[in-house]
């Protein structure tokens, strides 16, 4: 009786009042049900996914015609996986499945399934397909798979003695049993596909993957246009000037973008979002807030306007550069001192040689301007250096670019998420001590090129750069008919061009 007593009291104390109820229904399942009357979005609600969207358009003609659709005896998959980066729209493209097919919608977070209880992972598992069995033709979406599909035996877990692994196992005997020609179909969303159980995605289980990437400068202007239609627009904003300058933007980039420069223009008490709005609001984003309380003093100013025209006018030299849009000294975020905005007009998948030894010299065009005016450098080139590191050794390791190493590719990188291409992920290093030093020195001599043309470029347009600092300590910012228009004003030489035997040197 006394630990009866002392069972019932922490219960009670945890804010729970009937423990035979809880114990009850803590094994039901948590997904929320929507009906086919209340989910209201469909694929005209999806933009910039057209792959994705025609890929899914199987599952909703199964679903609206079962019968008719597998008249020719083909079932529809049994699970599909939207793979895609953080914020391009996975959640809502099964939310557009359900609202096109008509079907009731059982959407459940991979994290809810986990509780401190042993066992009711699984049995709430067991409870969302029989509640799906229950309302078929239905559709079922595990939101954030990875939270209850991580491999099994990964990461130091004794295998069979984890929750986390009892619920991945009944999840992997649901999708076995259930018959997809009931119309039940199975949908799952993560943006960690490398860190899933082999098992559930064999074939048979969620044998269809459908990658949903970050949009083109066409899917950006349709998904421009979805959120535009929301606000009020002055005359002079265009979807496609705003596409073209948001290259890299997923769909939630873009409602943060629209949703930043209706701000903006609500606190300057306008009667419409004007173009000045969304630069003011890509800057916002891409280089962080004004630190207008942030005093330099004049020495400092000095410095930070030559190290910013110092990467604006390499920019503006180098072929085959991103277009420079703005130049500023206002300080902005953590520790920007000053910034230099470049935008790519179109979408780039491939970057060759050169272009990529000119995008070094832009970013070591700060310190390069410093050296040459000052006769010293400064901590501002910190983080240009990190960068300016970082794309040399992939143009080392990586590309095989460097004639004496080979047709190698030394660094193999495995990025353990869908970031584009960022280096977030660890380098598996197979290669000797000796190779190790080849590939540093060919790393310093590469950087050591960028720096050399950088500074040709600035040599060859000293007048330009003292007379660009000078207007950017007046001005503070300097916007493209700004850079146009001293560009015209002044001489701009091209840096001299090494040829093959010079560079090898």
């Amino acid at each position: 009786m006394f630990f009866i007593l002392i069972w019932l009291a922490t219960f009670r104390w945890g804010g729970r009042a009937v423990p035979g109820a809880d114990a009850a229904s803590i094994s039901k399942s948590k997904a929320r049900i929507y009906t086919e009357t209340s989910t209201k979005t469909t694929f005209d609600d999806v933009a910039g996914v057209d792959e994705a969207r025609e890929e899914l358009k199987e599952v909703v003609e199964f679903l609206r015609n079962p019968a008719t659709y597998g008249r020719l005896g083909a079932h529809v998959p049994k699970g599909v996986l939207l793979v895609g980066p953080p914020g391009t729209g996975t959640t809502l493209l099964a939310r557009a499945v359900a609202g096109e097919a008509a079907v009731p919608f059982l959407s459940i977070n991979g994290s809810e399934f986990v509780e401190l209880f042993v066992g009711v992972g699984a049995a709430r598992v067991r409870d969302l397909f029989e509640q799906g069995r229950a309302k078929a033709p239905a559709i079922i979406f595990i939101d954030e798979l990875d939270a209850l599909g991580r491999a099994r035996g990964a990461y130091g877990q004794l295998a069979g003695h984890d929750e986390r692994e009892q619920a991945l196992n009944q999840l992997l005997s649901e999708i076995d049993g259930f018959d997809p020609s009931v119309g039940l179909v199975l949908l799952g969303a993560t943006n960690r596909p490398e860190i899933l159980d082999p098992a559930l995605l064999r074939a048979g289980r969620f044998d269809r993957q459908v990658l949903v990437d970050r949009p083109d400068k066409a899917g950006r202007i349709q998904i421009l246009k979805i959120y535009l239609g929301k606000i009020r627009l002055g005359s002079d904003v265009s979807a496609e000037e705003i596409a073209a300058l948001t290259a890299g933007f997923t769909g939630a980039d873009l409602a943060t973008l629209v949703n930043e420069a209706a701000l903006l223009a609500t606190r300057r008490k306008s009667q419409s979002v004007i173009a000045a709005d969304f630069t003011s609001a890509i800057e916002r984003i891409l280089a962080g807030l004004e630190k207008k309380n942030r005093l330099l003093s004049s020495k400092e100013r000095e410095i930070v306007a030559y190290h910013e025209m110092g990467h604006a006018l390499v920019a503006l030299i180098l072929p085959g550069v991103e277009r420079v849009q703005k130049v500023s000294i206002i300080p902005r975020g953590v520790g920007a001192l000053g910034y230099t905005i470049q935008r790519p007009t179109e979408d780039r998948f491939l970057l060759t040689e050169e272009e990529l030894e000119n995008k070094m010299a832009v970013l070591l065009g700060g310190r390069a301007a410093e050296r040459l005016v000052f006769g010293k450098v400064s901590t501002g080139a910190a983080d240009d250096l990190a960068k300016v590191s970082d794309i040399a050794r992939s143009y080392v390791a990586q590309y095989g670019m460097v004639g004496e190493l080979g047709e190698v590719a030394y660094d193999r990188q495995h990025s353990p998420f869908l970031q584009g291409g960022q280096p977030t992920g660890w380098l598996e290093r197979s290669y000797s001590e000796e190779a190790a030093r080849e590939i540093d020195c060919a790393v310093r001599k590469t950087v050591a090129r960028a720096m050399k043309r950088a500074t040709s470029a600035l040599e060859g347009s000293r007048d330009l750069l003292d007379k660009g600092a000078k207007t950017l300590l007046a001005k503070e910012t300097l916007s493209v008919a700004d850079l146009q228009d001293l560009v015209s004003s002044g001489t701009v030489k091209t840096p001299f061009r090494e040829d093959a035997a010079a560079a090898a040197q």
